[in-house]
């Protein structure tokens, strides 16, 4: 019973932070310069009557407290996010659908490819702590770790793209290129530097945490157990050091799938992906607040759900947890 007002308490806490989410959402970008109506004011062939019913249908007609706010969370919460300002007044929900896939692939390759080097990069440097090697890998993963993606992907655009020409600048395939496989080729080779920016972004912090646990595990009476018993340096590393080393991991592996998507806006910026980055920087550049709520909120849940996840999964993962919720 204890266990499960635990885990109540957990998805109660997520849901409590979406809604003060919301209500930030709602108040933010009515605090900030502009409106919908004010938009249509500055251009001079607008008339009084399209302004009032543009209005109308935004709901600005009405009182800020309660009716605005009543009908702003009743309508999120059924999945209306409004209509957009820039892109003729098509839903929300259909302009960031759009933009969603192209983000999740460079975040989901980036991520995959990140934790996989940064464990074995991680492992390796610590199980040799101390070492030349140590050394070498822990200075490369402070590096990549200080690096910006922003940075980082300027870096690589100097070196694939304008220097050895290897790869393409921007876009997310080439205009009129070929399709089927040859176009899931295109599709990959104007993705390889927005994965590599991203995953070289997170390899460092994985690095860095799994090489501070595994030096710690190294420690531990069960290590020095096992090599009493006349185990094999590979074999301790991977059945007693890693299960126990790669819980903070996974734990930030696990944040870091909401948190990165916030962080890859920039990388899209940089290399003109069609994704939520580039339709941030669009929705500022004409204050299409609709857009930009519907992209801040979808960004916020993420983080929250993230942790929420991560809260389960390390529970999952650590019998500790769950022994000391129950009790």
């Amino acid at each position: 019973m204890k266990l499960r007002g635990w885990l109540l308490g957990r998805v109660g806490g997520a849901l409590a932070t979406i809604l003060m989410v919301l209500l930030l959402n709602f108040v933010l970008f009515r605090l900030m310069p502009g409106s919908p109506d004010r938009t249509l004011a500055r251009n001079p062939r607008v008339s009084a009557e399209a302004i009032a019913a543009a209005r109308v249908r935004w709901g600005l007609d009405k009182p800020l407290f309660p009716d605005q706010l009543v009908a702003y969370v009743g309508a999120t919460l059924s999945g209306d996010f409004g209509y957009s300002v820039k892109y003729g007044g098509r839903e929300v929900t259909s302009v960031i659908g759009e933009k969603i896939a192209p983000t999740l692939l460079i975040v989901g390759l980036g991520e995959i490819i990140a934790l996989a080097a940064g464990i074995a990069l991680g492992a390796w440097t610590g199980w040799r702590r101390g070492k030349f090697g140590d050394r070498v890998g822990t200075l490369s993963a402070l590096i990549l770790y200080s690096m910006p993606y922003f940075w980082l992907g300027m870096l690589l655009v100097t070196l694939f793209a304008t220097t050895l020409g290897w790869l393409p600048t921007s876009g997310i395939s080439t205009p009129g290129g070929p399709g089927g496989v040859a176009g899931i080729v295109d599709l990959l080779r104007h993705a390889a530097l927005p994965i590599a920016t991203i995953a070289l972004g997170l390899i460092g912090q994985y690095a860095i945490l799994l090489r501070s646990s595994v030096a710690e595990a190294l420690r531990e009476g069960y290590v020095l157990t096992a090599r009493a018993k006349g185990l094999r340096d590979d074999r301790i590393l991977r059945g007693h050091i890693l299960p126990n080393a790669l819980l903070p991991t996974v734990t930030l592996a696990a944040l870091n799938a909401g948190y990165v998507i916030g962080g890859a806006l920039t990388v899209e910026i940089v290399f003109s992906w069609p994704g939520l980055g580039l339709l941030t920087q669009e929705a500022l550049q004409s204050r299409d607040y609709p857009v930009l709520q519907g992209i801040f909120l979808l960004l916020s849940i993420s983080v929250v759900v993230a942790n929420l996840l991560a809260d389960l999964l390390y529970s999952r993962l650590d019998p500790r947890v769950r022994h000391g919720a129950a009790r």
